[in-house]
């Protein structure tokens, strides 16, 4: 099972107040334990939503609304992306963590669905592209 653990923003992290050397360093030692451990697939901070842009779809339409965005409890500063066995296993994972900023902080996890969670609208042609497309992807990241 893959699981996206999400680390919600703050005020400081919208501000685009980085992290300290301290902060840097524990979540390097974090990230090494998942890499060691065989479960971390990608792990990524993100810059502040003033950085970035919304699309917002309403049928056939297509509005841009650019950043920042107001409500911060509702904005993600970084994530990981980890394969283990369960949620509960995710869990532990992120107990461990090192806590992401000054204060309070909330991680999010979320299961990624996987090809067998579509049922028979996932037919075989979609299971079969859906399968193309990963493995040309690996191929352009594995160099």
């Amino acid at each position: 099972m893959r699981f996206m653990l999400m680390i919600h923003a703050t005020k400081e992290s919208e501000a685009d107040v980085m992290p300290s050397e301290q902060l840097l360093a524990e979540m390097g030692k974090y990230n090494e334990e998942l890499v060691k451990a065989g479960v971390l697939l990608a792990a990524e901070g993100l810059h502040p939503s003033s950085k970035g842009a919304r699309v917002h779809f309403s049928g056939n339409k297509r509005t841009v609304i650019d950043g920042p965005f107001t409500e911060t409890k509702e904005l993600i500063a970084g994530f990981w992306l980890i394969q283990v066995k369960s949620l509960e296993e995710a869990i532990e994972w992120v107990k461990r963590c090192p806590c992401p900023f000054d204060g309070e902080s909330d991680i999010e996890i979320r299961r990624v669905f996987e090809a067998e969670d579509f049922g028979a609208e996932f037919t075989p042609e979609l299971r079969e592209q859906e399968e193309r497309l990963r493995a040309e992807v690996a191929a352009r990241t594995s160099h």
